[in-house]
Parts: structure tokens; sequence; C-alpha cells
């Protein structure tokens, strides 16, 4: 039997929210993405609704696989002036109350990072996108429906920013967007450590793109008061010869469990310091609120014992270069060999990076975001 024609509605609301629903019928089900696209006011509704038409043929173009929802609202999320971080979380906080997939936020702000203006800014982990209306030009019609279906590409995980389209679109943006239902009754009937659960193992693979794009091994290397505070209590440790006597005293168990309370209480201080953890009530937003939880545990720790093994190896370095064996040996009480150098550079890792989460501390919570979730640009 044939399937039912396509179907493409528009309806406005008295609050002007505008929605278009495409796809065989009308109901909202379970491989449906649904997209929410907060509009500037500067744009009228008759501009609004048709670029609700342009975007629904263009996405139904592109990706003919995938049923879309398009719910469009006439607002500003917040007032000026806005860091790009700002909007990101606005956007990312519209997205949970309304329970979309993805957003978009065609913004009349421009968007500036290093005082070069862009079209389009995004983070894939948070779902969401800002497009700029200003960097479109006087006649942003027609780049405005292309900039907001790339933004869309971007962040379901179809593009890169500049508009490369990858492999296997249908799956890819399925995957991105669409969390598993639980076989034991949905989402309503889990609770605590088995949501968790469940959303982490059904979600492996999408869980390691996410985290892939964040490149976490890129974490500390933005955060330079987190590399500063690292390198200078690593120093310190390094000259200090109560620390060489403390070294050389640990057992393996206990110097395990130094480095790792390190690693983890440096990772904890990042994301709760700077709110990077995010709460949710609902069932199908908890589900979501978790997946972005755990990507930003994972992005993070990565970070840190990626932070963690670069101190460790100068200290190394720099402990066999500078520490001569006798004088270490006058001050630990025994024939110092390379197994006291190696406690020694496990050591000063772990107290640096502490001093490297002190310093991230101190870093702006724009900065911090920047670093972890890794933005996309899109220069015009």
């Amino acid at each position: 039997m044939d399937p039912p024609d396509r179907v493409a509605s528009t309806n406005v609301a008295a609050d002007g929210e505008i929605a278009v629903v495409v796809g065989r019928g009308r109901e909202k089900n379970d491989d449906e993405i649904h997209l929410g696209l907060v509009v500037t006011p500067a744009l009228d509704v008759e501009d609004v609704e048709k670029l609700l038409r342009d975007l629904e043929r263009v996405l139904a173009e592109r990706y003919p696989g995938v049923k879309w929802k398009i719910t469009a609202v006439r607002e500003s999320l917040l007032a000026p002036p806005a860091k790009l971080a700002e909007l990101v979380d606005a956007a990312r906080s519209r997205l949970l109350d309304e329970n979309w997939d993805l957003v978009v936020h065609v913004t009349e702000l421009p968007l500036r990072i290093s005082r070069r203006p862009l079209v389009m800014h995004s983070s894939p982990t948070h779902g969401a996108a800002l497009v700029s209306l200003p960097a479109l030009g006087p006649r942003h019609a027609r780049r405005l429906v292309e900039s907001v279906a790339e933004a869309v590409g971007v962040i379901a995980g179809d593009r890169a920013a500049g508009g490369e389209r990858k492999s296997g679109s249908r799956r890819v943006v399925q995957r991105r967007v669409i969390v598993p239902v639980s076989e034991l009754g949905g989402p309503d009937s889990l609770d605590g450590f088995a949501l968790t659960h469940r959303v982490l193992t059904g979600n492996l693979r999408l869980l390691a793109g996410m985290v892939r794009a964040n490149h976490p091994w890129r974490l500390t290397t933005r955060l330079s008061r987190a590399m500063v505070g690292a390198l200078g209590v690593a120093t310190f440790t390094i000259v200090t010869t109560d620390v060489w006597r403390i070294a050389s005293g640990l057992a393996a168990p206990r110097m395990a469990g130094v480095c790792l309370a390190a690693i983890a209480s440096a990772t904890a201080a990042l994301i709760f310091v700077h709110g990077l953890w995010e709460r949710a009530t609902r069932s199908r937003v908890r589900e979501q609120a978790i997946l972005f939880n755990i990507v930003t545990l994972i992005t993070v720790s990565f970070g840190i014992v990626a932070l963690y093994a670069g101190v460790c190896l100068t200290a190394l370095a720099a402990a066999e270069l500078m520490l001569e064996p006798s004088l270490m040996s006058a001050q630990i009480g025994h024939r110092s060999d390379f197994a006291d150098y190696l406690r020694l550079a496990l050591l000063a890792g772990a107290l640096a990076t502490v001093g490297g989460a002190f310093g991230g501390a101190l870093e702006s919570d724009a900065a911090v975001r920047e670093a972890t979730y890794a933005y996309r640009h899109h220069q015009s």
C-alpha cells in the first residue's frame, strides 16, 4: 500500500508561536525530530512563516528519511549585551523547557570572536546553535534559510562548520538526536542509576561521537590559568625536600588513591564551580540532561587526565635533569633509584592537578564552556 502523502502544515498561535509539522501525519512519535526555532522579533511574522516554509523544504530535501517537526517562537532570549556562551545557555534552557530535540536561535545581536564577525555559532553537545541576522547582510532572506539549515546539520552531527557534508546523513542525524526509549516501559518507569545506566548503555556510539567532537584532549591547553596553576605547583614540589620524603614513603595503593582523588576533585571543581552540570525533571528532558552530563563528565575527566599525564612527564624529566641522586638519597634515607623519581613525579602531578583546578576555577564561565564544548564558528 502506498504511504500517505507528505504533510506540511503551518499554524500561528495567539502567543506568536508558529509551528510547522513535516512528515506522514501530524502525531509526534519517537522517530520525529522536534526542532525549535527562536527568532528575533526584528523579523515580521510573515518573514518567519516564509522562513519556516523554506526551511521545511530544504530539510526535506537534505534529509528525505527524517521526519521533522519545526516550532518557531518570535522573541529575544537575552537583552544586549550578551556573550556567546550566555546565548547558547539560554537557547539550551529553552530547548529543555519546550522539550525540543534541537534549537536554533536567530538573533539580532552581532556575534563575534576575536573581533571577527560570525554568521553561525554552534554547540553540538548542547544541541543548540546561533545565527546572526546582521552578519547575513541587508539581503538576508536566502542566506538565512541556508544558514539555519547548515546550523541544524552541524548540531545534529551531519555537517562540519563550513558546510562539509558527512556520510550517512539520515543515520547520523537520527542517532545524534533520538534517545532510545527503554523496553521496560519508557523513562517514566526508571529512576536514578537505572535510568542513567539505560541512557549510557543505549547510546555508546552517540556518547563517543559527542565526546570526540568536544576535543577533550585540548581542554587544559585552552585554560591558561589552569596551566599556570599546575606548572607553578609542579615546580614547587620538585624542589621541596619534604615532598621527596613523602613520595618515597608512599606505597603503591596509597599513591594510586592520591592520584585518583586529585583527578576526581579537579574534575568536580571545574564542573560545579562553572555550572556545567545540568538538572532536569521531566522524563525525556531527564534523558537529555543525563546524556549531556555524561558527555560533560567524560570530557572534563579526559582533559584533567591529560593535564595530569603531561605534568607527570614534565616533572619526571625535570627531576631526572635537576636532582642529583646523591642529594635525593641524603634526603629520603636510602639509595635513590628510578622508582623514587617516578613516585615524586606522580605525587607532583597529583598536587599540580589540584593546583590546576584552582587555577581553572578562576577562569570565566564563558572561557571554561568554550574550552569544554568546542563551539563551532562560521565566519561571515
